[in-house]
């Protein structure tokens, strides 16, 4: 399984990201739970969002909600929507699958089998 984002880059302060994180694998039957991590400098990897498979369920992080959104596009495709930007929002943002039959989803690292290389975001002041 590929797990591959992308939709990084600069943003202003109080702008806004779209990231989009697509997981590839030879059994196009499988159902994948995602989710968003992200990693500033210097700074723990922390968990920002997660969605079960058929979108039915989703979860921002207290740390972003009210300014977070995570959507799938389908089973194997997630986006993450984050307004009103701050420089603490500077990380590297990766995307997280697992596969999955239930509608659960997960905010614990340890829960995903499959990574993506992750994209800067870096937001300017």
């Amino acid at each position: 399984v590929q797990v591959v984002e992308s939709g990084g880059g600069p943003v202003q302060t109080g702008g806004s990201l779209r990231l989009s994180c697509a997981a590839s694998a030879e059994d196009s039957l499988l159902k994948f739970a995602m989710g968003w991590f992200r990693q500033a400098p210097g700074k723990e990897r922390e968990f920002v969002a997660a969605a079960s498979w058929n979108g039915l369920f989703t979860y921002c992080s207290d740390s972003v909600k009210g300014r977070c959104a995570i959507s799938r596009k389908d089973k194997a495709t997630v986006f993450l929507q984050m307004d009103k930007l701050t420089p603490e929002d500077t990380a590297v943002y990766y995307c997280a699958a697992r596969t999955e039959h239930t509608d659960y989803y997960y905010i614990r690292a340890d829960d995903y089998y499959y990574w993506g290389q992750g994209t800067h975001v870096f937001v300017s002041s």
